[in-house]
C-alpha cells in the first residue's frame, strides 16, 4: 500500500475547466498502478483551481517514472445516452508522499477527447539520460503520435513546406488561438470592415479625388507614429530614415562602389554633396549607402478592378551627412537597366517628379517587405521551426521546454494567413500590385538566395557593413536583444550539454535541424543552413536565431505595418500607372492617378491594422507563465534573462524620450514571444 497526495492545477483560460472525470495511474520502475479516480461531489476541475486528492495504491510501483492521466465523460444511465467529451486545460500535476517530497509533472496542454495522456516528471532530459526502457519507449511513442498529427505539405512549389491542414478547423486546441483571442481577432476585423463600409470607402473602385480626401480615411485608428508619418512623408530625411527604422530595415547596405547599372555622376549629386567632394571620395569615406529592390525586376503584376497594375525595381543611393547629420537620398533609378527611358531622379528635380520617384520606392518596399521580409522570413520560416520541433523534440527535451513559448499560436496564424490573406479572392489577390502570383514569385526568388547568415543579426549587420551608421535603432535594439537571448540560450545549453560531443550525439536535436534544412530550405546546400550541429557554439547560435526570428525579428517587421501604411502615399500597395520614362511630366493629378484605388487602399489598411496589433492574450518576450522547466538552474537563467530585458527596455525608453519619432518596435514589452498575429 502506498498513499500519495495528488495536486492538480487547471488553467485560467475561458473554457479551461471540465466536467469530465479524470483518473490517474502511477508508472514506476516496478510496475503501473490501476487507474484511481480523482473524484469528489460536484465539478472538480474548475478554471484557475488547484485541487488536492488523496490516492492510495494497492501495491508499491517502485521509483516513480511517469503519470498516466485518463479523461472521459461522466457515465450516464443508458436511457440518457452519453455526453460528448469536455475539453480541459491542465497546467500540472504534483505527487507528494512525504512533507517536502514532491514531483511536479508539467502538462500545459488541452485534453480534448476521451483518452490517456502520459506526463513526465518535470526535469528536462536529453535522450541519453533516459536509462529506463519505459522512459525511452515513452518518448518514442510521443514523437510517433506527433508525427502522425503534424505532417508537412507543399503549399506552393518553391516555398518552404508547411503544416498539412487546409483550415483552422482541422487544428487541435493546443495550437489554436484561445477563445478570447479568437473572438477579439474576428471582432476586430469585422469592426474595421464595418467602419470603412459606413464611410463609403470599401466599395469604391475609383481613384482618390485628392490627398485631402485621403485625410478623411486617415482618421481610421491613427496612432502617434502614423501622425508623424502623415506630417513628414514628403521629407527626404524621413524617406531615408525608414530604411533604418521603418517596417523593412534589412535592405540598406554600405556602397563601396557604384553598380555599373546605376550610372550616377558627380554633377547629378553635387547639390546634395556640396562643393569640395565627389562620389568617389564619399565611396572611399564610406558615407554612401544603397537600397536595391532588384528582386522585383520583371515580376508578375496583378489586375485590380479590371485594370492592370505596375511595379518597379528601383535602386536608391543614400548619403550619410558628416557627423551625426541625417541620412538623405541622393538618386533614384526606377528600373535595373539604364537608358534614355529610365532617368535617374534627383532631389533637385521638379517636386512632383521627385515625390513620385520616392513613392515608387515606397511601393517597392511594400512588395518586398510583405512577400519576403514579413511573410517568408517572419512567418513561413518560424512555422518550419515550430513544425519540425513538434515532430522531433519530446516535451521532456530541454530544447522543447526552451522553445515551446516561442511557437505559441504560430501554426494557427499561418493557417489563417493561407485562408484569409494569400488565398484566391482574398486581400493579397484582390488589392496588392503583385497579387498571389507576384508574391509567390518573390518568395521563390528569395528562397534561391536566402542564407543562414541573413537570419543571424550580427552576421547580417556585418555583411551589410552598417555597424556604425548613426540612428539605426533597429540595429542597436536588435543587437542588444540578440545578445540577451544568446546569453540565456548559452546558459540553458551549458546545463544540458556538457560537451560538443553531447550535442552531436543528441539524435532528436539532429533530426529537428535536419528537417528544418530539408523541409524549410528545401535541402539547398548553398543556403549555408546547417543540416546538423556538432558543437555547443553552433547549437547556441542556431537556437538564438530561432528565438530571435520568432520574437524580435517578427515584431520589428510586423508591428509598424499599420503606422507606415495608414497614410497610404507613404506605403502604396499597388501603382496604377507605369513608372515614368522621362522627367517633367508629373502633375498632382497624375500623382493621384498612379496611387491605388480607394477600395484596395482600405482593404490593405484593414489587413495591416489587424496584423500590427495583438488582439489580446499576449505574452511579451521573456514572460513564461507556463512552467515547463522545474529545476532551479534553468529557472535562474530565465530570471537573469528577464532582468536583462527590463534593463534594455529602460534604456530604450530613456533614448526614446529625446526622439521626435520614438522607435518602440523592439522595446521588450512590445515584443511578443512568438509569431501569433
Amino acid at each position: 500500500m502506498a498513499t500519495f497526495r495528488v495536486r492538480v492545477a487547471t488553467g485560467e483560460a475561458c473554457g479551461a475547466g471540465t466536467w469530465d472525470k479524470v483518473s490517474v495511474s502511477i508508472v514506476g520502475t516496478q510496475g503501473e498502478s490501476p487507474l484511481v479516480p480523482l473524484d469528489r461531489l460536484g465539478k472538480e476541475f474548475t478554471a484557475g483551481a488547484e485541487e488536492d486528492f488523496e490516492v492510495t495504491l494497492p501495491q508499491d510501483v517502485g521509483a516513480v517514472l511517469m503519470l498516466r492521466v485518463h479523461k472521459a465523460p461522466p457515465e450516464l444511465p443508458l436511457s440518457l445516452g452519453s455526453l460528448p467529451p469536455d475539453a480541459w486545460f491542465c497546467r500540472w500535476f504534483q505527487l507528494e508522499w512525504l512533507p517536502g517530497a514532491a514531483l511536479r509533472f508539467p502538462c500545459y496542454q488541452w485534453l480534448e477527447a476521451a483518452g490517456d495522456l502520459v506526463l513526465r516528471q518535470g526535469a528536462a532530459k536529453v535522450s541519453w539520460e533516459d536509462q529506463h526502457p519505459k522512459l525511452q519507449h515513452q518518448r518514442q511513442e510521443e514523437l510517433k503520435a506527433r508525427k502522425e498529427m503534424y505532417s508537412w505539405k507543399t503549399h506552393i512549389e518553391g516555398w518552404p513546406r508547411c503544416l498539412d491542414h487546409m483550415t483552422v478547423k482541422d487544428l487541435d486546441l493546443n495550437i489554436k488561438y484561445s477563445a478570447v483571442k479568437n473572438a477579439r481577432f474576428y471582432l476586430k476585423v469585422q469592426s474595421a470592415v464595418t467602419e470603412l463600409k459606413i464611410k463609403g470607402f470599401l466599395s469604391r473602385t475609383g481613384l482618390w479625388r485628392s490627398l485631402r480626401e485621403m485625410r478623411r480615411m486617415f482618421n481610421f485608428h491613427k496612432t502617434p507614429a502614423a501622425e508623424y508619418v502623415f506630417e513628414h512623408w514628403q521629407e527626404d530625411a524621413f524617406f531615408a530614415s525608414q530604411f533604418l527604422n521603418g517596417l523593412n530595415p534589412v535592405l540598406i547596405h554600405r556602397c563601396r562602389s557604384l553598380p555599373k547599372n546605376f550610372p550616377v555622376t558627380d554633377d547629378m549629386v553635387a547639390p546634395v554633396l556640396g562643393p569640395g567632394t565627389s562620389l568617389q571620395a564619399e565611396l572611399e569615406k564610406g558615407s554612401l549607402f544603397l537600397v536595391d529592390h532588384g528582386i522585383l525586376s520583371g515580376v508578375q503584376t496583378n489586375v485590380i478592378n479590371g485594370k492592370p497594375q505596375f511595379s518597379a525595381a528601383p535602386m536608391t543611393l543614400l548619403y550619410q551627412c558628416s557627423g551625426s547629420g541625417p541620412l538623405l537620398p541622393l538618386a533614384i533609378q526606377l528600373k535595373q537597366t539604364p537608358g534614355p527611358d529610365n532617368p535617374i531622379f534627383l532631389p533637385s528635380d521638379d517636386k512632383w517628379d521627385w515625390l513620385l520617384a520616392k513613392t515608387w520606392v515606397r511601393n517597392a518596399e511594400f512588395s518586398v517587405h510583405e512577400a519576403v521580409t514579413h511573410l517568408l522570413h517572419a512567418h513561413l520560416l518560424p512555422e518550419v521551426f515550430a513544425l519540425a520541433m513538434l515532430r522531433h523534440l519530446p516535451r521532456c527535451h530541454p530544447l522543447f521546454k526552451l522553445m515551446i513559448p516561442h511557437i505559441r499560436y504560430t501554426l494557427h496564424i499561418n493557417t489563417l494567413a493561407r485562408e484569409l490573406l494569400i488565398a484566391p479572392g482574398q486581400v493579397v489577390d484582390r488589392s496588392t500590385g503583385l497579387g498571389i502570383g507576384g508574391f509567390s514569385e518573390l518568395i521563390k526568388r528569395n528562397m534561391e538566395q536566402l542564407s543562414y547568415s541573413v537570419l543571424c543579426l550580427p552576421e547580417d549587420i556585418r555583411a551589410r557593413d552598417v555597424e556604425d551608421i548613426p540612428g539605426y535603432y533597429y540595429r542597436d535594439d536588435g543587437m542588444r536583444i540578440w545578445g540577451a537571448i544568446k546569453s540565456f540560450v548559452s546558459e540553458i545549453v551549458s546545463i544540458y550539454y556538457p560537451s560538443d560531443v553531447s550535442v552531436g550525439e543528441d539524435q532528436e536535436l539532429q533530426a529537428w535541424v535536419r528537417e528544418i534544412f530539408s523541409e524549410g530550405f528545401l535541402s539547398r546546400e548553398s543556403s549555408g543552413m546547417p543540416s546538423s550541429l556538432d558543437t555547443q557554439e553552433a547549437l547556441i547560435q542556431y537556437v538564438t536565431m530561432v528565438i530571435f526570428t520568432c520574437s524580435a525579428k517578427h515584431a520589428a517587421v510586423s508591428a509598424g505595418q499599420f503606422d507606415s501604411c495608414v497614410w497610404m502615399p507613404n506605403l502604396p500597395p499597388t501603382m496604377q500607372l507605369p513608372p515614368p520614362t522621362s522627367k517633367g511630366q508629373v502633375r498632382p493629378e497624375g500623382f493621384i492617378a498612379t496611387l491605388p484605388p480607394v477600395n484596395a487602399t482600405c482593404d490593405v489598411i484593414i489587413a495591416l491594422w489587424m496584423l500590427s496589433k495583438e488582439p489580446g492574450d499576449r505574452r511579451p518576450l521573456g514572460h513564461y507563465p507556463d512552467e515547463h522547466f522545474t529545476e532551479d538552474a534553468p529557472r535562474r537563467s530565465m530570471s537573469a534573462f528577464q532582468r536583462q530585458l527590463v534593463q534594455i527596455s529602460r534604456d530604450i525608453g530613456e533614448r526614446n524620450r529625446s526622439l521626435a519619432l520614438p522607435y518602440i518596435y523592439l522595446d521588450p514589452p512590445h515584443i511578443e514571444n512568438s509569431v501569433s498575429i
